[in-house]
């Protein structure tokens, strides 16, 4: 065993472990300062992690990021800005304002009246909040093409920091919060974070923790058989990352759904091998894991947000190392934007939740050492949000040998990104019974078009029958977007049809009825190739 992991077991032998011969029942015993200092560790290497990454987020799509990385503990004060802790911040507000059990749409409203900008599995949590689609609808495959995102699992930190010891309170928390903008996979990232966090406060080897983590996720999911996958891949290249990393990208680089047929991936279980990698890698180092976490690439600001955050856990903020604590300490009484919470405050309202928490679970705070009620991790029942969907082909509005127009369709140009020469972005129309047919031969499909503040409504119909309404307005937090605006999947395999019918109708706010068509992305059903995978030392 390395020498700082002899130093992590040292830490923790300020931890008991105890057993209550009364009752019968097994405790964990924790002094309040070590406690509060493991939180503060939790928060302060959430900072540390999405500042080291951030130049670096997306610069390296299926490959690793290779470039220096210049990164010095002052720059933690740029997280002071990072929606990796604003956006999870509002829920800790929400608690806050309606109780740990409000119901959790009360949380999504709070999430999507807030002022600032969302993407992906948030975003369009946000705009199926506003078209009255409520957790946990709203974060399912139905209605949540980003079911599987990243979303929920760089926002459930906060869950694991409040309980610990306690996977079953974190399981059942996130649970509840994750399905707000994500389903199965998707939900099974953050309550997997949340459970690594729960279990670092009483474990520091860091492979127990992350096997223990595992017991909160059912073993038939993607999610798990990934984050195995690195277990494994580590045990046979033990002091080789990137040859790990290779054999791992062979095997799960395309599974990303919103990314489809595209190197991005913002999938929750690629990006969560890669905190895993960072950790298992990192041998409990805090730059290692930071630099592995990050040079794995896609989403590579919140992996090692997560990976840090976790040996903030393990080491307590006091174990970090003196120039990490001096780049947190001096912005602790900061307030993170678009909230009403620092650092400091940040940790004393999680502890208190945390103590909240212990005593509700049957366990005890009163006196010089807190002990917890042990809990054995449950995990929710499997959930798949895509199964066996894998892309086919995107089909561009303009390749119109695909589509039937009738009516009056535009073109709606922009200025190009390279030259600012005009270019055609989309095809629409705001004119009441204007529509358009496209056929494929597949299993689902998915429009991509413009969410803007002149968005307005239309009837979808698949082989005939109406499937929903679509409204298309979008201008909160002054965000409009290029977005799936519909889909459909878990059609039978064959040919099928898609009419779209323009209402020439709209929400109150909107400047208009246009509705904007930029491609569609087919899908078909197949078995996935990790499905049979065998890695190079298997065959």
């Amino acid at each position: 065993m390395k020498s700082h992991l002899r130093n992590l077991l040292c830490y923790s032998v300020m931890l008991i472990v105890v057993s209550c011969s009364n009752t019968g029942k097994e405790f964990v015993s924790i002094k309040p300062d070590v406690l509060k200092d493991k939180i503060a560790g939790g928060w302060a290497g959430k900072m540390i992690g999405v500042t080291y990454g951030a130049p670096t987020e997306f610069r390296a799509q299926e490959k690793t990021y290779d470039d220096p990385i210049n990164w010095k503990p002052s720059d933690t004060r740029g997280s002071i800005w990072q929606d990796d802790i604003y956006v999870q911040l509002t829920f800790l507000m929400a608690m806050d304002k309606y109780g740990i059990d409000a119901p959790a749409k009360q949380f999504q409203e709070l999430f999507a009246k807030a002022g600032y900008p969302l993407w992906h599995a948030n975003m369009q949590a946000r705009k199926n909040y506003y078209d009255s689609i409520f957790a946990p609808a709203s974060g399912s495959p139905e209605f949540n093409i980003h079911a599987d995102d990243i979303d929920f699992q760089i926002e459930a930190d906060y869950i694991g920091f409040m309980c610990p010891g306690m996977p079953q309170n974190a399981s059942a928390i996130a649970n509840k919060i994750g399905h707000i903008m994500n389903y199965g996979d998707g939900v099974y990232g953050g309550i997997f974070v949340a459970a690594i966090y729960s279990e670092a406060f009483f474990e520091s080897d860091i492979q127990k923790v992350i096997e223990n983590a595992l017991r909160s996720i059912p073993d038939e999911s993607d999610y798990s058989r990934i984050i195995r996958d690195v277990i494994t891949l580590h045990q046979h290249y033990p002091s080789d990352w990137k040859a790990a990393w290779k054999e791992l990208e062979d095997k799960w680089g395309d599974v990303d759904i919103c990314g489809a047929g595209s190197a991005f991936n913002i999938d929750a279980k690629l990006n969560g091998a890669y905190i895993v990698m960072g950790l298992l890698y990192g041998e409990g180092d805090p730059v290692k894991t930071l630099e592995i976490a990050t040079r794995c690439g896609q989403d590579s600001d919140c992996n090692p947000s997560n990976a840090m955050a976790v040996l903030g856990v393990i080491k307590g903020f006091s174990g970090l190392p003196p120039d990490m604590q001096q780049g947190v300490t001096a912005i602790r009484d900061s307030l993170f934007i678009n909230t009403t919470y620092s650092f400091n405050s940040a940790v004393e309202s999680t502890y208190n939740y945390a103590l909240g928490m212990i005593k509700k679970s049957g366990g005890e705070t009163g006196g010089k050492v807190i002990r917890i009620k042990k809990q054995a991790p449950v995990p929710p029942k499997v959930e798949i949000s895509f199964p066996d969907l894998v892309f086919d082909k995107k089909i561009s509005v303009f390749e119109l040998d695909n589509w039937e127009f009738k009516g009056s369709w535009k073109p709606y140009e922009i200025k190009s990104g390279r030259n600012g020469e005009m270019i055609k972005q989309s095809l629409f129309s705001g004119k009441a019974g204007d529509e358009f047919i496209v056929k494929f031969s597949g299993t689902g499909i998915s429009l991509t078009g413009n969410w803007f503040k002149d968005g307005g409504k239309a009837d979808v119909s698949v082989d005939g029958s109406l499937n929903r309404t679509i409204d298309t307005y979008y201008n909160f937090a002054n965000q409009q977007h290029t977005e799936s605006i519909w889909h459909v999947l878990n059609l039978q395999p064959g040919d099928h049809t898609v009419r779209l019918v323009v209402k020439g109708e709209k929400r109150p706010e909107s400047e208009g009825t246009n509705v904007y068509i930029v491609s569609a992305t087919i899908f078909k059903t197949a078995p996935k190739k990790n499905e049979s995978w065998k890695f190079s030392f298997e065959k």
